[in-house]
Order: structure tokens, then sequence, then C-alpha cells
């Protein structure tokens, strides 16, 4: 982000720029951004990452019984690899990350 700061009448401009993030060396900065480690969408998603937002197609499994675990007993979860994932009923959209299946259901 680039700042113009005007000073007096005399037409003095200074000019500064914001600090700049850092991002995994030789990962474009819009791919930084995703969270994903600087993999490719598409790669991600082969390996079960998904993000709030995203839809789950494919390979999944339906947590039964949610409540026995401490987790909401009307919420809807799936299971995707060794990750598990709250999601809209209706449309399998990504609601939020819960985190290592191992961890929730152990």
């Amino acid at each position: 982000m680039l700042r113009i700061i005007a000073l007096g009448l005399t037409g003095l401009t200074l000019l500064t720029s914001a600090p700049a993030q850092a991002a995994p060396k030789g990962c474009p900065p819009g791919l930084a951004k995703k969270g994903t480690g600087c993999q490719p969408p598409g790669l991600a998603k082969k390996q079960g990452i998904y993000h709030r937002g995203d839809y789950i197609h494919g390979d999944h499994t339906i947590l039964r019984n949610p409540g026995r675990y401490g987790l909401d007993p009307d919420g809807t979860y799936y299971r995707v690899g060794d990750r598990l994932y709250r999601v809209d009923h209706d449309t399998r959209e990504v609601l939020d990350l819960i985190g290592a299946a191992a961890a929730v259901l152990d």
C-alpha cells in the first residue's frame, strides 16, 4: 500500500510504503494469501484441504452422533482425510474447520 502525505502549501510530498508481508520463498503473493502452504488450490483439494466457503465434493465420511464427541448434535460434520469439517447439510459448503479428526474423535 502506498501512502501519500502532503505537507503545507509548498507541494512537498512524502511517499511511504507499508511493510511487506513475508511469504514462503518462491510463492506468488496471491497464493501466499490462500493459507494452503503455497500449494495450488487444485492440489490442496486433492489432499482434502478445504476452507470456509468451499464445497466438499468427492470422498468424505459423515460423522454420526456428533454430540458424542462434544460437537453440536444438530450440526453436520464431514471427515475428509484426517480433517473434520462442519458443513451446511444441504449445500455441503464448509462452515468451519474443526481440526484434526484424530484429536476430536479419540
